[in-house]
């Protein structure tokens, strides 16, 4: 398998312990922030609403709940900026300052929860996955007759450039993690729990090791692995094949080869949600790159503006940005308005000088290098040269549907080729 070694560039953030970001005025929670169908709101304009107050219920299997981040007034329900798909109607809350709750702080007894239990608390809760799929989590916990899961894997990597909100949850918030861990390894059945960790994270993989043997209650066998630094160490189909020596088949899941994986913060959230009847409406992000005067990990309440994270970073809005990303360098989306909300699968915003401009793009040399930093095995350039011509036929034949969209072909490319988004045009046309 194929990987390649960006720089890390994650010392501006590395070690600063994550803190609570300023109450937003106003929350943009877009129906559509998850794989799947969108939510379908349960407000109406003028409701009084609290922090935890369910705003919109899932439409369909594949879909999830949404909450409130904040407490306050519903002022609108229509199309605003979507820092994905450009723009999405979405439910708007204005603050009354008092960030009231809408749930109990007060601790669940777990011990006696069924499996069907835990899940339908992870199913209204909202929780999906925060590893940036935002895949919706009950749905991985409950996978269909036939597939028997034997493994979960839990990913810490990490391999994105710049981001380093797992890794402060992992040194901040290990035992909980472990709680989360035994929470779902018990809603799946299984007993083997594998927590892959990059070794630039040692003592992320100390502090969850030492957890371990603080925590007397977990009824699974966890095993802490370090991994070896590179990209895209953390995609879910390579962790697989690192941690078990299997291949997800093209255009199959994890759980065709007997395996689910699961994103620390979605595991963390898990333990939240069950021990305190917490639904997702905020989650760690990390706010750094260039002109920000205190870059940092935040917990941020979802559907906060990237514009107020900015600012609260310390943004010097008299230097000349070159691009805003949503996400790391290598899979992250350049956002257009900076009153685009953060998502629950927003892991990053980060901010880019001219330095990180893009060179002036060239015919394609044929040189392979795509082809060999491809962790997927596909040849991009032949996808990208199809598309390029009109010929989705020629681009249809090369797998494009099987690309992860890690961006190491565009990384590796000499003549600058935007391959990602070609690629992305295929999949739609394909699917189409």
């Amino acid at each position: 398998m194929n990987f390649i070694h960006p720089p890390e560039l994650k010392e501006s953030t590395r070690d600063k312990k994550i803190e609570i970001s300023s109450l937003p005025k106003k929350v943009i929670l877009p129906l559509s922030q998850h794989t799947g169908a969108p939510s379908e709101p349960v407000v109406k304009v003028g409701d009084i609403v609290k922090v935890g107050t369910p705003i919109a219920n899932s439409k369909g299997f594949i879909s999830s709940r949404l909450h409130s981040s904040i407490s306050g007034k519903v002022v609108s329900i229509e199309d605003q900026p979507h820092p994905i798909i450009g723009r999405c109607k979405a439910v708007a809350i204005e603050s009354d300052g008092q960030d009231a709750k809408a749930f109990s702080n007060e601790v669940r007894d777990v011990s006696d929860l069924s499996s069907k239990e835990i899940v339908e608390i992870v199913k209204d809760s909202g929780i999906v996955g925060l590893g940036g799929a935002a895949f919706p989590t009950h749905v991985k916990l409950s996978p269909p007759p036939g597939k028997n899961i034997d493994t979960l894997i839990i990913n810490g990597a990490e391999c994105e450039p710049f981001l380093t909100c797992d890794h402060r949850l992992m040194l901040e918030r290990p035992k909980e993690i472990i709680y989360g861990i035994d929470l779902m390894a018990r809603s799946l059945g299984v007993q083997d729990v594998i927590v892959g960790i990059e070794e630039n994270k040692v003592d992320a993989i100390e502090a969850l090791g030492s957890a371990l043997f603080k925590v007397k209650s977990v009824g699974c066998k966890v095993k802490v692995v370090k991994l070896k630094t590179r990209y895209p160490q953390g995609g879910e189909k390579q962790l697989i094949s690192t941690l078990l020596k299997r291949e997800v088949p093209s255009g199959g899941l994890p759980l065709d080869i007997g395996c689910v994986v699961s994103n620390v913060q979605t595991v963390f959230s898990v333990y939240e949600a069950v021990y305190f009847n917490k639904p997702l409406y905020e989650r760690t992000i990390t706010v750094t790159g260039s002109f920000l005067k205190n870059p940092n990990n935040l917990l941020v309440k979802i559907g906060t503006p990237i514009r107020d994270l900015l600012e609260f970073c310390g943004l010097d809005s008299s230097e000349d940005l070159y691009k805003v990303i949503m996400g790391g360098p290598m899979t992250g989306v350049a956002q257009f308005d900076m009153g685009a909300p953060i998502l629950k699968g927003t892991s990053g915003i980060l901010v880019l000088d001219k330095r990180f401009g893009n060179e002036e793009e060239i015919d394609c040399i044929r040189c392979g290098r795509c082809i060999e930093g491809c962790p997927a095995g596909l040849m991009p350039c032949m996808i990208g040269i199809g598309v390029q011509n009109n010929r989705f036929d020629i681009a249809g034949s090369y797998n494009p549907l099987d690309c992860i969209e890690c961006g190491a072909c565009a990384y590796e490319c000499p003549s600058r080729i935007p391959l990602v988004q070609l690629i992305k045009l295929a999949k739609t046309k394909v699917k189409k």
